[in-house]
């Protein structure tokens, strides 16, 4: 039994020459934008577009480019797999020092230099990058090129858990081909394409006539002495080898690694982030901000659906609901009005007359077709719209614009352990649990992406969460 072809060795150096293509890209547009803002003729500047001003700071521009892609080699970023996000945190960090590095030149050596052209390149070339890794990566995708096969060792809660974590991000190409069982007689895994087989007492003879596909140990607890001497035979033989180790609860990001000269000891410090007060001060001062500019900009949408509430009933516009926050304090969160007046008479008597879907309702206090919503409601709640007043929760210090979904005082019970990391911060107007499912996760899967949020708290995160929440929003993912 052998493996599908690997990617080919040329496919790095074609995702770093295409990274170089894309700031060669963000030199040559951005010079098209300074010429339509300065009033110049387009047409000269494609034909002469060098210009004799701009000969140092472009020639400036591409040699912090070219040390943009050493760094990116050096993260590992052409030769391994990293996650999309992580990937894009890291350009991020990466272009905040070649940039502070170009204007610190160019202003301290007084060389003509454009402001605007300057922040117009780097913007572009950081849209740019990220964009034509995908597309690279989706043109090999389909030429069969980038998928590398995977072979899980172990067949327990661990193993499955990385296998999930391994699916659900397809631009990785790995392909989960084999789990490798310790024991001879294992039975296939429920919901698995992957083929169920034994390390056998030979797991490098095994590998090799899989044809020494990427290797990911992810053996549980249960098994940790056979795990580590597995470690000590594999490192040999895969300077790639993943681990996958069975350590659930822990703050991934918040943890220190504590390493001891000449031992083959280390040890993991817990330091959640959002319990120091430096990364909680970051937090609000971002949320302050970007509230602030969204309600500036939105204010046209939220009057004019405040408009259309008013009109379909003649009703309040905002609903106050009481909910949970920081410290288990209660406070009044607002939402755009989404139900009739009379919303609790009437759904007691629909429970009443539906006693399965009253079941459904008390599982995660949700109903597909509640007979409340109003015509307007419906569309604000497919679309979240309905959750736009909470900005100003967010400015009074009562929300965030990222963190756990606000519960309700009967909630409080069904949160579980849990409940300790969430009355730490604020609630959120969008979370994990928002992009991960939304309506269709359970209760329990809710607390536990909460609980994930709080521990491994970056920043970036925040700012992805919100990226992919536009997307959810757009896309009416998992919203009833």
């Amino acid at each position: 039994m052998t493996a599908s072809r690997q990617p080919a060795r040329w496919i790095p150096w074609s995702l770093a020459l295409g990274d170089l293509l894309a700031f060669a890209l963000a030199v040559y547009f951005s010079r098209l934008s300074h010429a339509f803002y300065y009033g110049e003729n387009p047409v000269r500047v494609l034909a002469d577009w060098w210009g004799s001003l701009a000969e140092v700071n472009i020639l400036l521009f591409l040699f912090l480019a070219s040390l943009g892609v050493l760094a990116f080699l050096l993260k590992g970023h052409y030769a391994r797999r990293k996650v999309f996000w992580d990937e894009v945190g890291d350009i991020i960090a990466v272009f905040t020092v070649l940039l502070g590095l170009n204007a610190a030149i160019a202003f301290s050596g007084k060389w003509p230099l454009s402001r605007l052209w300057l922040f117009s390149a780097w913007l572009l070339a950081l849209l740019l990058l990220p964009a034509g890794r995908l597309l690279l990566r989706h043109v090999f995708q389909r030429l069969g090129l980038w998928n590398r096969p995977v072979a899980i060792i172990g067949t327990g809660a661990n193993a499955l858990e990385a296998m999930r974590a391994i699916q659900s991000d397809t631009l990785l190409g790995y392909e989960v081909r084999w789990l490798l069982s310790l024991s001879d007689n294992s039975p296939p895994v429920a919901g698995s394409t992957a083929t169920v087989m034994a390390l056998g007492s030979d797991p490098l003879a095994t590998l090799r006539g899989l044809g020494n596909p990427q290797v990911v140990l992810a053996l549980d607890n249960a098994h940790w002495q056979t795990q580590e001497d597995l470690l000590r035979l594999l490192g040999l033989y895969y300077p790639n080898l993943a681990i996958a180790p069975a350590l659930r609860g822990l703050p991934l990001y918040g943890l220190e690694v504590m390493h001891f000269f000449s031992h083959e000891v280390f040890m993991l410090r817990v330091r959640d982030n959002l319990a120091r007060p430096g990364p909680r001060l970051v937090k609000r001062v971002f949320d302050l901000v970007a509230a602030g500019l969204l309600t500036v900009l939105l204010s046209p949408l939220l009057l004019g659906i405040a408009w259309r509430i008013r009109a379909e009933d003649g009703g309040p516009v905002l609903f106050r609901q009481e909910r949970v926050g920081r410290q288990g304090k209660p406070f009044g969160c607002l939402k755009f009005r989404s139900m009739v007046p009379d919303a609790e008479a009437r759904l007691q008597r629909y429970l009443a007359e539906n006693p399965a879907i009253a079941e459904e309702y008390h599982r995660n206090f949700k109903l597909r077709d509640d007979p409340r919503i109003t015509r307007i409601g419906r569309f604000l709640r497919r679309s979240s719209l309905d959750e736009l007043p909470q900005l100003f929760n967010v400015l009074r210090g009562e929300m965030s614009l990222v963190g756990p979904r606000p519960l309700l005082a009967r909630e409080l019970d069904r949160y579980g352990d849990n409940i300790a990391l969430y009355t730490q911060v604020n609630p959120g107007i969008t979370g994990l649990w928002q992009v991960s499912g939304r309506s269709e996760t359970s209760f329990a899967d809710r607390s536990n992406l909460d609980a994930w949020y709080v521990r491994n708290w970056t920043l970036w995160y925040d700012i992805v969460i919100l990226l992919r929440t536009v997307r959810v929003v757009f896309r009416r993912e998992g919203a009833y």
